[in-house]
């Protein structure tokens, strides 16, 4: 995934998620918008509080992204199933391994 094909996407997904209250935040100090100011910084102390899911949100709006804006990408998109498939079945045989010590445990 480090490649500028994603960081593209990444920095759109990024706009889509924060980029906007930051601009709320600039503009609404600038131009004096109280309403701006009070939106754009009550999203941002809602996502600096400990474990907030923007990066589960963004990602994936990333990988979307990029599916849709470099469609004839399909190594990439190889590389992205496969790891995705990885993913799966190692979380699979973490699971398995929790629930046998669980019953070993009882």
């Amino acid at each position: 995934l480090c490649n500028w094909r994603f960081l593209v996407c990444f920095l759109i997904a990024w706009t889509i998620t924060n980029g906007w209250a930051y601009f709320f935040i600039g503009l609404g100090t600038f131009c004096n918008i109280g309403w701006m100011l009070a939106i754009g910084t009550t999203y941002m102390a809602f996502l600096w509080m400990p474990f907030t899911p923007e990066k589960l949100i963004t990602i994936p709006i990333a990988l979307f992204l990029l599916k849709i804006i470099f469609p004839k990408q399909k190594e990439l998109h190889k590389q992205i199933e496969d790891e995705n498939k990885r993913l799966k079945e190692e979380n699979k045989r973490l699971k398995e391994k929790r629930r046998n010590k669980n019953t070993l445990d009882k």
